[in-house]
C-alpha cells in the first residue's frame, strides 16, 4: 500500500514522478520515495511523512534521469520511517522496487534469503521481492525472467514496479488483486496505481488485468499474461477533465465533493431514466446490464461491500424489501468468504465498491461467483477489477473523488441501488402506474434538495462549532434512518476522531443509555413519519440525561423543536429521505474537523482504496 507511479522516456524523471504521487495523495500514506536510474546507478530518496519530506530530501541532493518509480507507503509491515519507506533495492543497489499489496508468506521466504547470506535492511515484506529477483537474476541475467521467476515464489496480492540498472531501457510491472494502470505516450510511457496520476500526461490507458505483467519502454509497451506469452489489449480512453481532480477553490477536496453531490446524483439518475414526451420519468433502464428481466426469477438479494459502501448496502436492504418485497442480506465482505456462505443461481449478488478494487469485496464476489451466484457490481471505477470481472455493472457516475472520506460516491451508490429496487419492483410487478411514476418522480427531485441543504450550511457550521469539543456522539434512528445512521458515525469519526457511534433507536435502552450523560451529543435521524412518535420519545430519554440533543428531519411543524436543536431537511417520500439525511451529516464531519484543526481530505490511518485484506 498505497500508491505506484513509474516514468521511463526522454524527459527529467523525478518532477514527473512527484507529481504523479502527488495526484495519488487521496489514497493515504505515511512515506514517500523514488528511484531513478541516473545513467548510471539506481538513486533512491525517500522520506516519512508527507510528499513535502521527500521534496525537501530531493531538494537537498538533486537526482536526474529519464526512467524511474515511486511509491507512496501505508504501513502494513514495519513502522512507518525512512527505513521502511518504499522504493527497496537488493544488497548491490542494482535493482529496485516499489510494491502494493501483501507478501503473505514473505517470512518464509526471508528466512530462506537470509540463509543464503542476504542481509536485510527494513522490516517490510516488499524488501523480499528486491532480493528475491536479484536471485533470480543472477541465474538468468534478464530481468523480465526473473521478476517473472519471483513472483511464482509469492503468495498474497501485489502490483510491482522493477527496474534494474543493467536494463535502463524498461521497466518490468505486475499485478495481482491490486490495481495497476499503464499509460500510453508520445515517446515516453507512465505507470501509476490509479488514472488521477496519469491524465496530465496521456488518455491512453491499459488496465492490467489479474496476474499480468507489463514492460514499459520509452516508444512502446509489452503486455503478457502469466505465463510469459505476450498478448494484445486496446488501449482504453479517459474521458473526464484533469480539473475534476483539482480543489476549484474550496478549501478542501472533501467540502469540494460534498457540493459536487448534486451534479453527482444527476450524472448517475438521469442517463437511467425513461421520459416520456412532456419529459416526465416513465421508466428506468439500465443501458449495461444485459438482461434486466433477471429480476423476475431473482428470490434473495445479498449485498456485500466494506466500509461506507456497506452503508450505502444497508440503506438498499430497506429499499429491496420494501418495493421489490425481495429478502435481503447485507454481509460486510471482510467477514463474507470466512463463514462458509451459501449461495444459489437464483440470487442475486451486488458487491459495492467506490475504487471498484477493494480486496475483501473483491474475494467475496469471487466466492460468490464460483457458486453461481449472479454478480451485480455498484462501482464508481470503469475498469477496475470488480467492474471487469461482474456478470453486470452499474457506474455511479460520480467522477474522481479524491477526499479519502468517501460522500458523493456514496450517495451515488445509493441512488444506484434505488433505481435497482425500483427497477426490480416494476418488473415484478409490484410498482406499476402511477405509484412507480411518482417514485421516479420523487427521485428525479432528489438533486435539487440537495442543492437546498448546501445552500444553508452555515447552520450546520454553527452547530459544529458549538459541538466540535463533545467527549460522545450518537446517532440514533430507526428503520431507514438507522442505515443512514451509520455512514454519519462513520463519517464523523473518521475525519474528526470524535468517539461517535450508531444506535438503533429502540436498542438505547438496551445497554447504551448507559454512556449518556451531559459530555454526549445525541443526534436523532428523524425522517421516516410512521415512527415519530418513536424517535421522540427517544430524545426525551437522551435529554433528561442532560445530554445535548440535535434531529435531522423532514418534518416542517416543529414537532421535534420542544425537545431537539432542529435541523430540518426537504420534504420526500420516506424511503428516499437517507439520501437527504446524510447530508447535514456530512458538513458535520467536515467542520468538525476543521475547528479540531484536522486535514478532513487525509485522515490518519485510513486509505482510499484498501487493496489489502
Amino acid at each position: 500500500m498505497c500508491g505506484i507511479v513509474g516514468y521511463i522516456g526522454a524527459k527529467d524523471a523525478t518532477p514527473i514522478l512527484v507529481e504523479a504521487l502527488r495526484k495519488l495523495e487521496y489514497r493515504g500514506y505515511d512515506s514517500a520515495g523514488i528511484a531513478v536510474y541516473d545513467g548510471e546507478n539506481i538513486v533512491v530518496r525517500k522520506a516519512k511523512g508527507a510528499l513535502k519530506e521527500l521534496e525537501k530530501r530531493i531538494a537537498q541532493d538533486v537526482v536526474h534521469g529519464a526512467m524511474g518509480i515511486g511509491h507512496t507507503r501505508w504501513a502494513t509491515h514495519g513502522e512507518p520511517n525512512d527505513t521502511n519507506a518504499h522504493p527497496h533495492i537488493n544488497e548491490s543497489g542494482s535493482i529496485a522496487v516499489v510494491h502494493n499489496g501483501i507478501i503473505e508468506n514473505f517470512a518464509k521466504l526471508r528466512s530462506w534469503l537470509q540463509s543464503q547470506g542476504i542481509v536485510f535492511r527494513s522490516q517490510t515484506d516488499t524488501e523480499v521481492v528486491a532480493h528475491l529477483t536479484n536471485y533470480f537474476y543472477e541465474q538468468t541475467f534478464d530481468i523480465f525472467q526473473a521478476v517473472k521467476l519471483a513472483l511464482e515464489k509469492l503468495e498474497g496480492s501485489y502490483a510491482l514496479a522493477v527496474i534494474c540498472k543493467n536494463f535502463p531501457d524498461r521497466i518490468v510491472v505486475a499485478r495481482k488483486d491490486c490495481p495497476l494502470v499503464v499509460g500510453l505516450g508520445e515517446g515516453e510511457n507512465f505507470l501509476a496505481s490509479d488514472v488521477p496520476a496519469l491524465i496530465e500526461h496521456t488518455r491512453e490507458v491499459v488496465f492490467l488485468e489479474q496476474k499480468e505483467l507489463a514492460v514499459l519502454y520509452s516508444d512502446h509497451v509489452d503486455l503478457f499474461n502469466a505465463d510469459g506469452v505476450k498478448i494484445i489489449r486496446e488501449p482504453y480512453h479517459v474521458d473526464w477533465d484533469v480539473g475534476a481532480a483539482e480543489k476549484d477553490g474550496y478549501a478542501h477536496f472533501m467540502l469540494k465533493e460534498i457540493h459536487e453531490q448534486p451534479k453527482a446524483l444527476t450524472d448517475t439518475m438521469r442517463p437511467r431514466l425513461v421520459r416520456d414526451a412532456n419529459g416526465k420519468a416513465v421508466d428506468i433502464h439500465f443501458e449495461e446490464m444485459a438482461n434486466p428481466d433477471m429480476w423476475r426469477n431473482i428470490t434473495r438479494v445479498v449485498i456485500t461491500a466494506c466500509g461506507t459502501a456497506s452503508y450505502a448496502g444497508q440503506v438498499a436492504k430497506y429499499a429491496f424489501e420494501k418495493f421489490a418485497r425481495l429478502p435481503v442480506e447485507v454481509d460486510v465482505a471482510s467477514e463474507y468468504r470466512y463463514r462458509n456462505p451459501i449461495n444459489f443461481n437464483t440470487d442475486a449478488f451486488i458487491v459495492i465498491s467506490q475504487s471498484g478494487e477493494t480486496a475483501d469485496t473483491l474475494a467475496a464476489m469471487r466466492l460468490a461467483k464460483a457458486q453461481g451466484a449472479r454478480i451485480i457490481a455498484v462501482t464508481n471505477c470503469v475498469g477496475s477489477t470488480i467492474s471487469r470481472e461482474a456478470d453486470d455493472v452499474v457506474y455511479t457516475w460520480a467522477g474522481p473523488e479524491i477526499a479519502v472520506a468517501s460522500t458523493k460516491a456514496f450517495t451515488a451508490q445509493v441512488m444506484c441501488m434505488y433505481l435497482l429496487a425500483l427497477k426490480a419492483a416494476h418488473i415484478r410487478g409490484l410498482l406499476v402506474g402511477d405509484e412507480y411514476e411518482k417514485a421516479l418522480a420523487e427521485l428525479d427531485a432528489i438533486p435539487a434538495k440537495v442543492e437546498e441543504i448546501l445552500n444553508s450550511q452555515e447552520a450546520i457550521q454553527k452547530i459544529a462549532s458549538q459541538q466540535f469539543n463533545k467527549d460522545k456522539i450518537f446517532y440514533i434512528g430507526r428503520q431507514f434512518d438507522n442505515a443512514i445512521c451509520m455512514e454519519c458515525a462513520l463519517k464523523l469519526k473518521e475525519v474528526s476522531y470524535m468517539h461517535s457511534e450508531a444506535f438503533a433507536a429502540g436498542e438505547l435502552k438496551h445497554g447504551p443509555i448507559a454512556l449518556v450523560d451531559p459530555s454526549t451529543l445525541v443526534v436523532a435521524v428523524a425522517t421516516q413519519r410512521a415512527l415519530f412518535d418513536k424517535i421522540k420519545s427517544n430524545i426525551v430519554e437522551v435529554k433528561s440525561r442532560k445530554a445535548t440533543t440535535m434531529v435531522i428531519t423532514q418534518d416542517k411543524t416543529g414537532y421535534f423543536a420542544d425537545s431537539a436543536e432542529y435541523l430540518a431537511i426537504p420534504e420526500v417520500e420516506d424511503a428516499f429521505a437517507p439520501i437527504l439525511a446524510v447530508i447535514p451529516a456530512q458538513l458535520l464531519a467536515y467542520y468538525c474537523a476543521i475547528y479540531r484543526g484536522n486535514d478532513p481530505d487525509k485522515p490518519r490511518n485510513l486509505a482510499k482504496s484498501v487493496t489489502v485484506e
